[in-house]
């Protein structure tokens, strides 16, 4: 069921919260000018802080990963406009905790016209017809919701609900945020670690804030694990907080990432891209990013292989065939040892000149197909390899290319002039080679017109 949480703590729950709960619980700030992070809509002058100046607030969507404030910001909203705060974790929640929560914040407004805040955790996990239930209510201003998740809103949140609200996208902290929140907890007597003797090597505290990836929640959990155990084993002496017991106060890092969310598909454009781009730097370090993660092999190679075929085509050939062993080759060892091949081939279409004359031309022709006049295949082309082809005209007067010297004979493939040829080879790499013989070839059509 919702979880009701007082939107002020008084003296009293503090203290009990801060007898229990932890760091990062109990650091939670409870107005905006303690918030932070996400400055580029709740600072000076953007919209969030504008919102609750005016005391005018929209159903609102918050979208990030974790440990961005997405909870705390929400309980800060709630104090603003002086609402009752409702907790709901989409996971455990059902229809009937969201009916019962309307309820009772229709009798609240129009008993004495106090708001009242819903705040659903992972909001994407509801489905279609527990979204559908908010709809009215949201619209018609009984409830204000706040919906929070870690998935792109605009595939996992209803239509309806989505033009009912304000998107804010929340942003992973700046290591300078989390150095802030960790000093701040050292020093704060009331919900910190102030009332302890800590003595903070900045090298760890400055690690820490590295470390999380810009997660508050894992760094201020990961101080209070490498204080509090110094504490137990040193008593009452004075606590001192290095990098080597920085780091043993902290689990492997865990790499966020979703195979088939926002998280898959932006690193696997970043991987193209770089490799596009001609950075191998930047391609080795998202390959890693994914590999790492645990992304299917067989994914990051197709993406390796339609780089390859993409955006380096005919200027280097090679990338493509070496795109192909590196499937084969990955598939038949199996990571770890996958990583080598992968990266071999990925940094090779980094590094190899690039032309995507071939795309282009794939992609004019099939658009030609699709919206233009089907082209009938000429007579001359057409297949002569059974009995009565002749008769019907077909293979009639085609001429064979290995008859003639050069190799290459002057006649119509298409049934149809092209004002722009589809494939336009550019001047770099094996391509410039490829232009040259095109161009040789256009020569000898020239010259047999003049003669």
């Amino acid at each position: 069921m919702a979880k009701v949480g007082d939107n002020l703590f008084s003296a009293g729950e503090r203290k009990s919260l801060a007898a229990h709960a932890p760091l990062a619980v109990r650091m939670r700030p409870e107005i905006l000018a303690d918030f932070a992070g996400q400055a580029h809509f709740a600072g000076e002058g953007k919209l969030l802080r504008r919102m609750l100046e005016a005391g005018s607030v929209t159903s609102l969507i918050f979208y990030g990963p974790p440990g961005t404030g997405k909870t705390t910001l929400a309980r800060i909203v709630a104090n603003s406009i002086k609402a009752k705060f409702y907790y709901l974790s989409a996971p455990a929640a059902s229809v009937k905790d969201v009916r019962e929560i309307i309820a009772e914040a229709k009798d609240r407004l129009i008993t004495n016209g106090t708001k009242t805040l819903l705040f659903i955790d992972e909001i994407h996990r509801f489905n279609r017809a527990q979204q559908d239930v908010l709809l009215d209510d949201v619209e018609n201003g009984i409830v204000t919701l706040i919906g929070a998740t870690t998935e792109n809103p605009y595939f996992s949140v209803n239509s309806p609900l989505i033009s009912r609200s304000t998107v804010f996208a929340f942003e992973a902290l700046s290591k300078d945020d989390v150095l802030g929140l960790l000093n701040r907890a050292l020093t704060d007597t009331d919900m910190g670690l102030g009332a302890m003797k800590i003595d903070a090597d900045p090298a760890a505290l400055e690690f820490l804030a590295e470390i999380c990836d810009g997660d508050a929640r894992k760094a201020l959990t990961a101080l209070e694990v490498a204080v509090m155990s110094q504490a137990k084993a040193g008593k009452k002496k004075k606590i001192q907080l290095t990098l080597e017991i920085a780091k043993e106060s902290v689990q492997r890092k865990a790499i966020q990432y979703d195979g088939t969310g926002d998280t898959h598909y932006d690193l696997a454009s970043a991987l193209q891209k770089s490799m596009r781009g001609s950075d191998p730097d930047a391609t080795v370090y998202w390959l890693a990013r994914m590999i790492v993660g645990g992304e299917d092999l067989r994914f990051i190679a197709r993406r390796i292989a339609v780089c390859a075929a993409e955006d380096v085509g005919n200027a280097d050939p090679m990338a493509t065939i070496l795109a192909a062993s590196a499937l084969q080759v990955a598939e038949f060892v199996g990571f770890p040892e996958a990583q080598l091949p992968l990266a071999q081939a990925a940094i090779y279409i980094a590094c190899a000149p690039k032309s995507n004359a071939c795309a282009n031309a794939v992609w004019k022709a099939t658009s030609d197909v699709q919206s233009g006049r089907t082209i009938p295949v000429p007579a001359h082309l057409r297949d002569a390899h059974y009995a009565g082809a002749k008769k019907l005209g077909h293979g009639l007067d085609y001429k064979y290319p290995h008859n003639s010297p050069s190799g290459y004979v002057p006649q119509d493939y298409l049934g149809k002039s092209l004002e722009n040829p589809y494939y336009q080879p550019k001047n770099i790499g094996r391509e410039k080679i490829i232009a040259d013989y095109l161009q040789k070839l256009k020569n000898q059509v020239q010259e047999l017109n003049q003669k």
